[in-house]
């Protein structure tokens, strides 16, 4: 028993490698990966994260048998008076589902990333920068890692930055390119600008912990909720919203959401990583880390219930109306995130991480299985459409391989990707046995139970899910090719389509991470969350849930399916008879046109107010003035200083003669 014991802590002690692992990575790429060649620097990222992955799996089989977990202090970071911060990592099953999830899906897609970015970097005209590609991948593995093995709030806050910054070199990667060779610079800017109103949410709420509690130790803050609820439950609500304003920038949820669909200007494996599977899901692991909080404040819990539930919908409209591969894609994982933050809100946080663990699989593969076609259709266009660059009054573009009008019967060029894609569409959709109907199940029966009006707007954007899958599917995959670059587009290598395979197999078999009756995530987390209700598996809700998703695929197939676009140039068949509301949707409601009325524009004005007026005319005017009233006293004075000895002499007997007067008349 002793030996066992021993054989745990040991295990235990090994936390601090799931961050130190990724470190070397960084390093040894860094020092000698110009000698390497990519083969070597996508082996070195590779098992750098590969290995954070086998010590999150050992810590996994050490919690199987002490479910407590432990707490591993690295080195005191802060020491003030009675604060004491120090880097402790925690272990337990919530944060150890986490480091699963970060590193066994970022495994993947490092490996898919081999073979992705060697064709992207010729593609895109500069092969050096394969080696800083993976040094930043490594560099979110590490940070993500931080976060969510972090054991109080200013821990865990360092990772939060660490992704956002990664996030940001990342979207940004191709800073020259994009629209007018700013278009990516631009996304990136915005994607830190946005999240930086976020994190100031975030901060706001640390700031009023350590106000409140005297500490920021996730267990002592934890233990105190109870007492300052009944003392001072305004604090608490404060503290809960405030955070709440830091999920809706990292988690892109309403308001803060408009950064994501543009960083969609970073490489897909980006995407489908940072902006899909991992970073994106802290806002939700950082609620149900403080469910504590949140169950102490009802009104709270409220309000994030209808955030999650109008941004699922909402952003499920937008992706209905988009053409872009990549944005449909990204639209929808804000919707999907407005169903877990949903969940959280209802008290479901079980339900909550069971549809993160199963959306970081199919999500993940659906970003990185539409990097196969972009790769797929930029094949295409160099084997000899590249040159014609006919642009459509529809805004459609012969020579951009993202637009879906541009593709069409890619299943018969691309197989493989065909049928990994339809599996993540089909487990998106909801349809059982594929692992998001059983997850997002969960979601609408705590719905149903806890708030009807909620339950109801989820089915809506359950429905339209279903729906702009069936679309997109559709119209990559089936009916004729409609260009050049569809006709000639060949199927991707064996480093991108075998990730691909493992993630589909996850797609199809995670459902049972949770399954009816078994329960094994939930017995799993109980260990670390309070789960006052068992999950129920309410067979109407379920059937009633794949009845509105097959009528929905069946609806886009009449729509998409029967007769499909004949060309690039033909208008969307839902253009039409929805009219207005689908240029609506196309323009994403004008969202970022009113932000920009609204806000960008009078900030701009006010900060050019306080830059000319106010900075150049009153400030730099005071300034310039003592400097030119310096200069004129000077020029008078210059005067007295003429070179001569018996002036000063003068000058010295006359001022004696004027204290001795002064002295004399004071007497």
């Amino acid at each position: 028993m002793l030996f066992q014991e021993a054989v745990m802590n040991s295990t235990f002690s090994l936390v601090p490698l799931v961050v130190f692992l990724p470190v070397l990575g960084i390093l040894l790429n860094w020092l000698f990966g110009k000698r390497l060649g990519e083969k070597g620097i996508g082996s070195i990222a590779s098992l750098a994260a590969g290995g954070s992955f086998v010590v999150s799996v050992l810590l996994a089989m050490a919690l199987v048998q002490n479910h407590e977990g432990a707490h591993i202090p690295l080195f005191t970071w802060i020491s003030v008076g009675n604060l004491d911060l120090s880097w402790v990592f925690r272990v337990d099953t919530l944060s150890v589902t986490m480091m699963l999830v970060v590193s066994g899906v970022g495994t993947l897609i490092h490996i898919y990333s081999i073979g992705y970015m060697h064709e992207d970097v010729r593609h895109q005209g500069d092969p050096n920068r394969f080696r800083r590609f993976f040094i930043f991948l490594n560099l979110f593995i590490a940070a993500m890692m931080i976060l969510v093995s972090a054991d109080n709030f200013l821990m865990l806050f360092v990772g939060w930055e660490g992704v956002g910054l990664c996030s940001y070199l990342l979207i940004g990667f191709w800073f020259e390119k994009g629209q007018g060779g700013l278009g990516n610079a631009k996304a990136a800017k915005k994607a830190f600008i946005t999240n930086r109103i976020g994190d100031f949410g975030l901060l706001i709420a640390i700031f009023l912990i350590f106000w409140n509690f005297g500490t920021l130790n996730f267990a002592q803050v934890f233990e105190m909720v109870p007492a300052v609820a009944q003392t001072q439950p305004g604090v608490l609500m404060a503290i809960t919203l405030f955070m709440l304003l830091g999920v809706t920038g990292k988690s892109a949820q309403i308001p803060l959401y408009v950064w994501l669909p543009d960083a969609m200007a970073g490489p897909t494996p980006v995407s489908a990583l940072i902006h899909a599977a991992t970073m994106v899901t802290a806002g939700v692991y950082l609620m149900v880390r403080t469910q504590v909080m949140y169950m102490e404040v009802p009104g709270a819990q409220q309000v994030v219930a209808w955030v999650g539930a109008i941004t699922a919908l909402f952003a499920g409209l937008i992706a209905l109306g988009q053409f872009d591969i990549k944005k449909v894609l990204a639209y929808s994982t804000i919707s999907q995130l407005g169903f877990m933050v949903a969940a959280v809100g209802l008290g479901a946080e079980v339900a909550a991480i069971f549809h993160l663990t199963t959306h970081a699989f199919f999500k993940a593969l659906l970003f990185l299985s539409a990097g196969s076609v972009i790769l797929g259709m930029e094949h295409g266009l160099e084997a000899g459409s590249h040159g014609q660059g006919i642009h459509h009054t529809n805004g459609s573009s012969h020579d951009d391989p993202q637009d879906m009008r541009n593709m069409g019967a890619i299943r018969k060029k691309m197989p493989i990707t065909f049928i990994v894609y339809l599996i993540g569409a089909l487990a998106l959709a909801g349809i059982a046995p594929f692992a998001g109907f059983f997850s997002k199940d969960e979601i609408l029966v705590a719905a149903n139970q806890g708030n009807m009006p909620i339950f109801v707007v989820l089915v809506v954007a359950a429905f339209l899910t279903a729906f702009y899958m069936g679309r997109q599917v559709l119209m990559v995959f089936f009916g004729d090719a409609r260009t050049d670059a569809a006709k000639q587009a060949k199927e991707s290598s064996l480093l991108v389509t075998v990730p691909l395979m493992i993630l589909a197999l996850l797609s199809v078999l995670g459902g049972g991470l949770n399954f009816p009756g078994v329960h094994t995530l939930e017995h799993w987390l109980e260990q670390t969350l309070e789960i006052p209700h068992a999950a129920e598996f309410i067979l109407p809700i379920a059937l009633g849930s794949l009845a509105v998703a097959l009528v929905a695929i069946f609806l886009s197939y009449l729509v998409y399916g029967r007769k499909p676009l004949a060309s690039a140039k033909a208008a969307d068949p839902l253009a039409k008879p929805l009219g207005v509301l689908f240029r609506w949707m196309n323009q994403k409601f004008m969202v970022d046109e009113l932000y920009q009325a609204v806000v960008l524009t009078p900030y701009k004005k006010l900060a050019d107010f306080f830059a000319h007026p106010v900075d150049q005319g009153v400030i730099d005017g005071l300034v310039n003035g003592m400097g030119s009233l310096t200069v004129s006293l000077a020029g008078v004075l210059r005067k007295l200083q003429t070179g001569f000895a018996r002036t000063y002499a003068l000058s010295i007997f006359v001022g004696i003669i004027a204290i001795l007067v002064y002295l004399l008349t004071r007497i």
